[in-house]
């Protein structure tokens, strides 16, 4: 069973509530253009992948798709957040016996600045936070997100527009909120995510398109490549300007991923 509400000011939701309690829950957000959720496959996709990967019940798919068709009928640009929680739960991390979902929609505004990003390229920094290792919650966009603030907080004190988020052996991981990936010569890359980080429905999506190759990456290696980009469901691939003290022609980078696209889209 799931209860669905619409995110506003007079939202109610208990306080026993364990995504609350415990961030017993998970997360998608998608782009709304002209009345559509772009990707929406991919982000259902996900949504499919946390649920059973957590242990929670199915979603109602017909339900969910109903309301949110419902919420954005006059919406032609914008946000939609889909957040998921296992429901009320008793005091202490045991599952209920019987799980009711908690579904909370969301219709938000467009970030700004990511149109203005797109057409100029993004300063990236390095971020001195590191990502733990947890193979099981590893790609999956749970509502533990503790990382990623303690990340944002830090960026504030850093003069760049994002950061590049490595794990405990150096490894480029992501970056605040963005998947990363890269070209060099023939080949484009991405950091594996097999231990943390989150596989977003953006670079899911370019990897139906493009031949995108899971690896572990340095710095050195992104420094040493041809574009970089961070993607992600809102701001969609974002050339990277420039790399710590390393700079990258934005235009070339742009060109070189329209010409892989082009390239793939004949074969």
């Amino acid at each position: 069973m799931q209860t669905i509400i619409l995110a506003n000011e007079k939202t109610k939701i208990s306080t026993l509530d364990r995504g609350l309690n415990y961030g017993d829950g998970f997360f998608t957000t998608a782009k709304i253009i002209n009345q559509h959720i772009e990707h929406w496959s991919y982000h259902k996709a996900r949504l499919i992948e946390c649920a059973k990967r957590l242990g929670f019940p199915d979603i109602t798919f017909f339900d969910l798709e109903q309301q949110i068709d419902k919420h954005i009928h006059s919406k032609q640009y914008g946000v939609l957040k889909v957040l998921v929680t296992r429901g009320k739960g008793g005091r202490g991390y045991s599952l209920p016996n019987d799980c009711h979902l908690t579904i909370v929609i969301s219709v938000l505004e467009m970030p700004s600045h990511y149109s203005t990003l797109a057409k100029k390229g993004l300063d990236l920094g390095v971020s001195p936070i590191k990502l733990a290792a947890q193979p099981l919650l590893a790609g999956l966009k749970t509502l533990n997100r503790l990382e990623q603030v303690l990340i944002k907080n830090e960026l504030r004190s850093q003069n760049c527009d994002d950061v590049l988020v490595c794990d405990y052996n150096n490894h480029v991981i992501e970056s605040s909120a963005a998947n990363i990936f890269a070209i060099k010569g023939r080949s484009i890359f991405t950091p594996k995510l097999d231990e943390c980080g989150i596989k977003g429905v953006y670079l899911q999506s370019l990897c139906d398109k493009l031949p995108i190759e899971f690896r572990h990456v340095s710095i050195d290696e992104l420094k040493n490549a041809d574009a970089v980009f961070i993607c992600n469901s809102l701001m969609g691939a974002v050339p990277v300007k420039r790399l710590d003290k390393c700079t990258f022609d934005v235009e070339h980078s742009n060109t070189l991923l329209t010409l892989f696209l082009a390239k793939e889209a004949k074969c």
